[in-house]
């Protein structure tokens, strides 16, 4: 028989680190608590010796998981992953794991990820909008697990949020198109259906034209899935028209690249003979051909602060208090005069 093997306990962490057991605790769930001398000398003994925590035993001393779950509506695309990482670097920093879902944008899978993360003992839940049933919220509630959304700032909304104005983005967005010359706008939006920040960015458009005095219910809009090929079916539709566009405002980045595409293939010069805009600002908007104008959004700002104020909810320091991050358009050469626009 092989000899039994014993694990390293805390208490022999913290004597050949030459801390206290409260020292090598800190080191684990509160890291930024603990000099980074004392910290990186506590980790390198615990690699060494191959120390693992007593998950259950914390979990029943603190009552509570230290794990935070999110869910968010799709992992297709780059949308979310700049504002979940700084999320989970936050949470990770503070002691605290993070359990990722997608919903693939469906209310009833939503649902069963909330009532999985609950029952699994999440301390506290990320969820992204507004648009869902009361009923859900109503859930959180007795079983006490804090809420907070993000990627939407509502302050007359019920749950406390840490994001951003969609409808007044994409409103300054729309004005800088108009103050560019263009009165024929379309737009390829997401799904307005259950999707309170597509709903809220066409808003936006329409609001800004109407303040223009461009007729807003003449507007062409597409709504559809950010499945690939998606955007460039709808930039397809609004150019084969009569009356072609001279701006295409999209719902997002995603949709604006695909667009960008779909007009190489058809021979349409961007933004020559059409204008696209998009929404995000992430890593595609920069590197596509040509770049996009678009609405830069701080996700690292937003999933920082968010994971902040979900902290401070789960310890019961805060009730949840509402931020909203501020957004700024980044102009690119994908926006420019309508060459004949009458």
């Amino acid at each position: 028989m092989g000899k039994t093997r014993f694990a390293p306990t805390l208490n022999d962490v913290a004597s050949h680190a030459g801390v206290s057991t409260a020292t090598v605790s800190r080191c684990l769930n509160s890291p930024n608590q603990v000099v980074e001398t004392t910290r990186v000398r506590v980790l390198q003994v615990i690699e060494e010796l191959g120390y693992t925590p007593n998950f259950a035993a914390r979990v029943m001393a603190a009552k509570r998981s230290f794990t935070i779950g999110a869910i968010i509506p799709t992992m297709d695309n780059a949308i979310f992953a700049r504002g979940l990482q700084a999320f989970q670097n936050e949470l990770r920093q503070n002691g605290y794991t993070l359990l990722v879902s997608s919903s693939d944008y469906k209310p009833e899978i939503e649902k069963e990820q909330i009532r999985a993360l609950v029952a699994r003992g999440a301390d506290g839940l990320l969820l992204i909008g507004h648009e869902r049933e009361n009923e859900m919220y109503d859930y959180l509630k007795r079983h006490q697990v804090p809420a907070l959304v993000a990627w939407s700032y509502l302050p007359e909304a019920r749950q406390p949020s840490v994001g951003f104005s969609n409808r007044d983005a994409m409103y300054a967005l729309t004005q800088d198109v108009i103050n560019t010359g263009h009165r024929r706008i379309a737009m390829i939006s997401g799904v307005t259906a259950g999707n309170d920040r597509a709903q809220r960015r066409v808003q936006g458009v329409r609001d800004a034209l109407h303040t223009n005095g461009i007729r807003a219910d003449e507007m062409r809009v597409i709504e559809t899935t950010y499945e690939i090929d998606s955007g460039a079916h709808a930039f397809r539709d609004l150019m084969s028209r009569t009356q072609r566009p001279t701006a295409i405002i999209c719902g997002n980045d995603v949709l604006a690249v695909d667009a960008l595409r779909e007009a190489r293939r058809m021979g349409v010069s961007v933004p020559d003979e059409v204008s696209i805009t998009g929404f995000d600002d992430i890593e595609l908007a920069e590197i596509a051909t040509p770049a996009l104008t678009t609405v830069h959004v701080p996700h690292r700002e937003m999933g920082r602060k968010a994971a902040q104020e979900l902290i401070a909810m789960v310890n019961g320091t805060s009730s949840g208090v509402s931020t909203c991050i501020s957004t700024e358009i980044v102009h690119r050469q994908s926006l420019a005069k309508p060459r004949n626009e009458t």
